[in-house]
């Protein structure tokens, strides 16, 4: 395939996106801007070709036979986070489900889905950003991570950002909330769509998408993740 019909594909496909989750309140122009190729959406400065990928080699070691906590007594496989070592945008999940502790990977079921869908709607590919979670084994019957379990994988997590040291952080769902503003107002529709600072990184809250996976036909719910996540585009636009 050549380079403009692959672009020619690219750009129907995230067109189509952008209607199935409710941006076709888009203007054509508009829908064309935000689809558009990488360097054309945002202008993504390079990082620091430093240590951060030998790190990251690290911590993935030390995290598929870590048993800091009893997660990992029921674990098949624990799930140390993907992508772009010196990725601009990181987003941060609760913990794995059932398929990615099956297959080790983050974001692999039918909300990891999503997630790569609205990553490539944002004119990114999965592998150009980094995707984590708060923890690295998978809680018994996708309950919420509790608090000593949540203290021991901290570690990893603060280690994963300080290597990537990601442009912007995108945390999906309550509990990633929490993890960097135990403080913030309880409530998800309070806290998403505005950018907070964590140690000098602005952090966008937004719904996990098994939330939107959960309330499929809710179309307002899409159009709020969609709108958080054009601030997020535009933030790293600016620099």
């Amino acid at each position: 395939m050549s380079d403009k019909k692959s672009s020619r594909a690219h750009l129907v496909e995230r067109l189509k996106f952008f209607d199935e989750i409710g941006a076709g309140f888009l203007t054509r122009s508009e829908a064309r801007k935000a689809a558009a190729p990488p360097d054309a959406a945002c202008s993504v400065s390079p990082a620091d070709p430093g240590a951060p990928l030998a790190t990251l080699d690290e911590l993935r070691e030390e995290i598929i036979v870590c048993a800091k906590c009893a997660l990992s007594e029921g674990r098949t496989h624990a799930v140390p986070g993907e992508g772009d070592p010196h990725a601009a945008l990181m987003f941060v999940g609760e913990g794995p489900g059932q398929e990615e502790d099956i297959q080790g990977r983050p974001f692999v079921g039918r909300a990891g889905q999503l997630l790569t869908r609205i990553i490539s709607a944002m004119a990114f590919e999965r592998s150009q950003v980094f995707i984590a979670n708060i923890v690295k084994c998978r809680p018994p019957g996708n309950r919420v991570p509790r608090r000593e379990e949540v203290a021991a994988c901290a570690p990893y997590l603060r280690a994963q950002i300080r290597a990537i040291r990601p442009r912007v952080i995108v945390t999906l769902g309550k509990s990633a909330a929490d993890f960097f503003f135990p403080d913030a107002p309880l409530a998800m529709t309070a806290l998403r769509g505005k950018f907070r600072d964590w140690n000098g990184i602005p952090v966008m809250p937004t719904f996990h998408p098994s939330y939107l996976v959960r309330n499929e036909g809710n179309l307002s719910l899409k159009k709020m993740v969609w709108d958080d996540m054009r601030k997020v585009m535009a933030r790293l636009a600016e620099t």
